[in-house]
């Protein structure tokens, strides 16, 4: 009969019980397309961020009547636009402002939508009866029209202000899919120990409820990340995102208004609308296989 030890022990339960994190990662390694959707998203990223080493953000905000609206040429790789600005330049740094705007309004609003609905899950009753009400009540307004009148009406209005407002209407669904998972973590027997045992409520909500939520919480978040980045675009294409002067995807996609541009000048907006495309596209796959991983019934490995 063989013995074994307790790091051998430990060692083979590690491996027949990963962490969630190993399983994503196995699971995006034996799905071609998350894998290829996950290398090409870093690519872009690691391009964007490290483009203010190589970009004279000065020098691209400088108008040059004398040179707008050139095509595609060794030295504008992408062309130019009205101002006569490097429209590669805007690219990068646009699809940085957009793609970090995404992040935060994503990361804001789950913090707020996991509080809220752990709370409401957690003490269950007339709490949470009062408390979904109040959120069934946020969820019928029309979220992108009091968005748009909260960016006209706030004074000194900047990125971080544009990030809040996004943020105040993105949680609702966040809060409402916590909670039901929340109502069902309460009946639990762990839980109940720990209120016998006198343990404050924060803590069983936030260190013992939640480490059992946060793979449905990674998944939400990872889901919803394309559709706040189309968000900030759609606003922006608008004329209600980010403020004048500030490059962003959307403000690119914005010359395809005019029906000219649209037709003559292509290099100005199809770049950025296409590298939307790509990031929703490599985000969405990401994020399925993701979501398997969090269920044992539709892993691939």
């Amino acid at each position: 009969m063989v013995v074994l030890n307790k790091k051998e022990l430990l060692a083979k339960e590690r491996l027949n019980n990963p962490s969630f994190i190993k399983t994503i990662w196995r699971e995006i390694k034996n799905d071609k397309m998350a894998l290829g959707s996950l290398i090409l998203l870093m690519l872009i990223l690691l391009v964007a961020y490290s483009s203010p080493l190589f970009v004279d953000q000065t020098q691209l905000n400088r108008v040059n009547f004398f040179n707008n609206w050139k095509p595609p040429s060794a030295t504008n790789w992408l062309g130019t636009d009205d101002g006569g600005r490097d429209v590669f330049g805007q690219l990068l740094l646009g699809t940085r402002n957009s793609f970090t705007i995404g992040v935060s309004v994503t990361l804001i609003a789950g913090v707020m939508g996991l509080t809220y609905g752990l709370i409401s899950g957690f003490y269950g009753g007339l709490v949470d009866n009062i408390m979904m009400r109040i959120v069934d009540f946020l969820m019928v307004l029309p979220a992108l029209m009091f968005i748009i009148v909260f960016v006209v009406i706030v004074p000194q209005y900047n990125v971080f202000s544009f990030i809040l407002i996004m943020s105040s209407f993105a949680w609702f669904g966040k809060a409402r899919l916590i909670r039901s998972k929340g109502l069902a973590e309460r009946e639990l027997d762990y839980i109940n120990a720990s209120k016998t045992l006198g343990t404050p409520s924060w803590k069983i909500m936030f260190f013992e409820m939640f480490p059992n939520l946060s793979s449905l919480v990674i998944v939400n978040m990872t889901l919803t990340l394309a559709g706040n980045i189309g968000l900030e675009t759609g606003l922006t294409f608008l004329g209600f995102g980010l403020p004048a002067g500030t490059p962003s995807l959307g403000t690119l996609i914005a010359f395809a208004r005019n029906p000219d541009i649209m037709q003559n000048k292509w290099w100005v907006w199809l770049p950025a609308a296409l590298l939307i495309l790509v990031m929703m596209l490599c985000i969405n796959y990401v994020g399925q296989a993701i979501k398997r991983a969090s269920d044992a019934r539709q892993r691939l490995a």
